[in-house]
Order: C-alpha cells, then structure tokens, then sequence
C-alpha cells in the first residue's frame, strides 16, 4: 500500500479555488490507493455538512461536487475539527457519510508511525 496523504485545508468557499486544489490533491492520492484524510479546520469545516459543496470555481475547472463525490468513492475520509465545527453552530447530523469530528489526537492516531506525505491549504 502506498504511504498516507494528509491535506489540511481551512478554507471554504469563500475561497473556492483554493478548495478546488485541495480536492484535486485529495483526490489523486485517494484514487491512487492511498489512504487519504483531508483535516478541516476554520471556515472549511462547512463543507463537511451535507450540500454545502457546490458549484465551480473557475473555468475549466471540475464541478466541486463532482471532486467530492469521487474523494468519497476512492475512499476518502473528512477529519472535521470540532472546536471549529461547534463554533459555528453546525449540526453533528448535517456531516457527509465520509466525514467525522476529531481534532488532533485522531488525526495523529491515524497517521500512526507510517510516513506521511502532507498538504496544506
């Protein structure tokens, strides 16, 4: 199995172009076999909640739902900060059947002792 991908994005779609790049990373890694943990954390933990994630951010750039879908398919997993989460009034019952509340003792735990190749937006 190849090593573990990280991306930390703490961006939403106020930024959508940055949130694109994270997915795509995202994405490549989780389609490659790799396991992949994408870490919310600030405004990103919106995309986290069930259909928040829409549109596109640029031209000739994928559909964001489309980059979601395939992320969830190949495998990939949503680590969403809690602190971040519950600062924002969101329901724990909005979260996207890939996602989950943790912080960084999870995070650290699923990276375990294995190398990890990390990204951050």
């Amino acid at each position: 199995m190849s090593g573990k991908a990280v991306v930390s994005l703490t961006t939403g779609l106020e930024d959508p172009e940055k949130v694109t790049v994270a997915f795509l990373v995202a994405v490549a890694a989780a389609e490659q076999h790799r396991p992949a943990l994408m870490f919310l954390t600030k405004e990103s933990v919106r995309l986290a909640a069930t259909g928040v994630i829409q549109g596109v951010a640029c031209e000739g750039c994928p559909p964001l739902p489309e980059l979601a879908k395939r992320y969830t398919e190949a495998g990939g997993r949503l680590l969403v900060c809690p602190i971040c989460f519950n600062a924002r009034h969101l329901a724990e019952d909005t979260l996207v059947e890939n996602a989950a509340l943790g912080g960084t003792v999870p995070l650290w735990e699923w990276i375990g002792d294995e190398p990890a190749t990390t990204f951050s937006y």
